[in-house]
């Protein structure tokens, strides 16, 4: 049964992704880390402090709703056995982004691929945390394939790999993890020693999922067509170059498979920050691209789906 819960909640992910007026309980964690940060910083001010205040943050928002999660799992599953099945689903289907990151791919590469420069880079700011008001076509096509290749493994693959592990309360504490990460882990003035912690966990948290992406990634280039022997090579090579010890992994890996040169040097809040090149021989990114890098993300979703499905099945039947 968890691995027929895990196969419906990823149909219904791909299905009807993230709808804007559903209440979620991922923006329930942005709103609880929202809400905390400035009582914490109000009462922590040393460095010191500043990373204590950081792990409250995991404890409490991580801690709190992985908690909430198998307690109302176990109320549920105590009232009725169905009842307990379907929070789960509904939990699970929560945790995974797979059909909204490629609703929000297309919503950027249409007006990418119709010259519409101004509205993609728009779209594309709510996506990434580049600078975008100056990207050319060829930085706009760079940014949304190294997204889809990094939101692969953070909104996909780690989610089902914690769910195939531990269940859907396993796989909700990830994503708030996950989320605190995206809302306070910046090596900046601002969030270097409140977001120590958060960042960090959320490294370790990855670890294992990031490799197993790219790993999948390079199985998948066959069926599309795709390099998987360069695919396999510039991830050896160029893996460990990128700044994240996660983001590298499936980054490198769409690169080579797409013969491309992703990273790079680029603008955060107006200062240039020099990335080294990821398969640094490829060429620029044209717009075919952008459907092989969707198609890429697509295949390797599935064949995720398909090995959680399995280890769920064989770890908790």
């Amino acid at each position: 049964m968890a691995a027929l819960q895990l196969a419906l909640a990823a149909l219904l992910d791909a299905l009807i992704g993230d709808p804007p007026h559903w209440p979620h309980s991922v923006r329930l964690m942005g709103r609880l880390c929202s809400w905390l940060e400035p009582r914490l910083r109000a009462a922590l001010h040393s460095p010191q402090e500043l990373r204590l205040a950081g792990l409250l943050l995991v404890l409490a928002v991580a801690g709190g709703f992985g908690l909430a999660a198998w307690l109302l799992l176990a109320l549920a599953q105590s009232l009725a056995a169905p009842l307990g099945w379907l929070l789960g689903l509904l939990l699970s289907f929560q945790c995974l982004a797979a059909g909204q990151l490629w609703r929000e791919a297309r919503e950027v590469a249409r007006p990418l691929q119709r010259g519409e420069l101004d509205l993609a880079r728009r779209r594309l700011a709510m996506l990434v945390g580049r600078d975008t008001q100056e990207l050319d076509r060829a930085g706009l096509r760079r940014a949304l394939l190294e997204t889809l290749a990094e939101n692969l493994n953070d909104g996909v693959v780690a989610p089902l790999f914690y769910l195939a592990l531990g269940g859907p309360a396993l796989a909700v504490a990830y994503k708030a993890i996950n989320t605190l990460d995206s809302m306070v882990g910046y090596n900046n003035e601002q969030y270097r020693e409140l977001g120590l912690v958060p960042a960090r966990l959320d490294d370790v948290a990855g670890w294992a999922p990031a490799r197993l992406t790219a790993l999948i990634m390079v199985a998948a280039c066959p069926l599309l067509g795709l390099n998987a022997g360069l695919a396999w090579r510039v991830l050896c090579k160029d893996h460990a170059a990128h700044q994240s010890p996660n983001a590298g992994w499936p980054e490198a890996a769409a690169a080579g498979a797409l013969g491309l040169r992703l990273g790079g040097p680029n603008y955060y809040d107006g200062e240039l920050v020099e990335k080294p090149w990821l398969n640094a021989a490829g060429r620029d990114p044209m717009d075919s691209d952008l459907e092989f890098g969707l198609h890429l993300a697509q295949l390797s979703t599935l064949i995720a789906v398909l090995l959680a499905g399995l280890a769920a099945w064989w770890l908790r039947g």
